[in-house]
């Protein structure tokens, strides 16, 4: 039982063929949603996937035809059109890490409405006023006494009274998410999961290799990792990249991702340009940091100290954010990362763009950012460096 999901959070290595994921909760608010097409690519690698009671009956509804199983009343109602919006199943939640709902959905107070007109607590038209009047509240304000708060208002005081002794005597009472978590694990225990041969033509786009290689990570040395990290690092400080780069784009010529005919890189920019540039400036490929044969050429010469500092920046940058409200890497100034560049590979300005391309960074812009994930860590160094020699 993991917390509510996140975007990368299926990139996790550790759900393979054959697993089964129940998603019922995810955060979207504070932190970046889980994708669509992360769902998709984690069920095109053999992974079950069902949906229930919140963003996962969200998300089994929009991804059904692709083989994503939705459980339960909510599900049910995204998939008929009944309810289609995001605020149906959103909750306020608790801000020290235990994820407990301060608020109440609508579906649950729709839920609690329908129960009430049953049993003639409520007609149909007084039920759809205080629907209406509870849907007018931002649902992270959509507390218990806010819901008390609003049926004083609008005089269903008898109402407000049944359901607190509802509450009382069950406090799992009128939770129609609850039910639907529920119903949704009793289905993954019984196998109803089964996942489908999706094409990764139906996700692997740009932006989805984009979030895999932001995501994929490795532990070496007993340090874990980002892959991309480890990249860009000796990308910006290993002199010879320029090598490790086109032994790379060699590799790609002579084992091309489409399965083709493979060619000589050498013959393959003869015949694309006669020859006249290098084959850094005519070939950008899209590096698939998931594949162990394009990382073991790229990290071919990464040595246990580029680790290490790997780690030190990493550390440092992951500092700075928790030090400094709304820092991010977006906040490090264009002219330091460049700077940093330029000393490190201490080139004139004119030829920035051509070393950026060489190091299979395209060109200068993508460099400078690239590079700003370890300027905190470079300024810390060269910090204390400094104080240092001063003592």
């Amino acid at each position: 039982m993991l917390p509510p999901a996140r975007h990368g959070d299926l990139f996790d290595t550790a759900i393979g063929g054959g697993d089964t994921v129940v998603l019922i909760d995810g955060v979207y608010h504070q932190a970046p949603a889980l994708r669509h097409k992360e769902i998709l690519a984690a069920m095109g690698r053999g992974v079950g996937v069902i949906g229930a009671a919140s963003i996962g009956a969200l998300r089994a509804a929009e991804l059904a035809p692709y083989g994503m199983l939705g459980v339960g009343s909510v599900y049910s109602a995204y998939a008929s059109g009944q309810i289609d919006g995001d605020d149906e199943v959103a909750v306020g939640q608790v801000p020290d890490g235990e994820f407990g709902a301060l608020t109440w959905p609508l579906v649950n107070v729709r839920h609690v409405l329908g129960l009430a007109r049953s049993i003639g607590v409520l007609d149909g038209e007084r039920a759809a006023g205080l629907l209406e009047a509870l849907r007018a509240v931002y649902y992270p304000q959509r507390t218990w006494a806010a819901v008390r708060a609003v049926c004083r208002r609008q005089g269903e005081t008898a109402f407000a009274g049944w359901l607190s002794g509802q509450r009382e005597r069950d406090r799992y009472f009128g939770d129609l998410k609850r039910a639907d978590a529920l119903s949704a694990v009793r289905a993954a225990l019984d196998g109803a999961a089964t996942a489908r041969g999706i094409e990764p033509s139906v996700w692997e786009t740009a932006y989805f290799r984009r979030w895999s290689n932001a995501f994929a990570r490795s532990c070496v040395d007993g340090l874990a990792l980002r892959t991309e990290d480890r990249l860009v690092y000796q990308q910006v400080f290993d002199p010879a990249f320029h090598a490790r780069w086109a032994a790379y784009l060699d590799h790609l010529s002579l084992h091309p991702a489409d399965g083709g005919p493979g060619m000589d890189l050498a013959k393959r920019m003869a015949r694309v340009c006669g020859g006249d540039l290098p084959a850094d400036r005519v070939f950008h490929p899209g590096v698939d940091l998931r594949d162990e044969q394009t990382v073991a050429v790229l990290l071919a010469d990464e040595t246990a100290h580029d680790r290490q500092a790997v780690a030190r920046y990493a550390d440092a940058l992951a500092w700075a954010c928790r030090s400094r409200s709304g820092f991010s890497t977006e906040a490090v100034l264009d002219g330091v990362s460049r700077d940093l560049l330029l000393g490190v590979w201490r080139c004139p300005e004119r030829e920035f763009d051509a070393e950026a391309s060489s190091r299979g960074l395209v060109c200068g812009a993508r460099a400078v950012h690239a590079a700003k994930r370890f300027v905190p860590g470079f300024l810390e160094e060269i910090e204390r460096t400094e104080t240092t020699r001063v003592g």
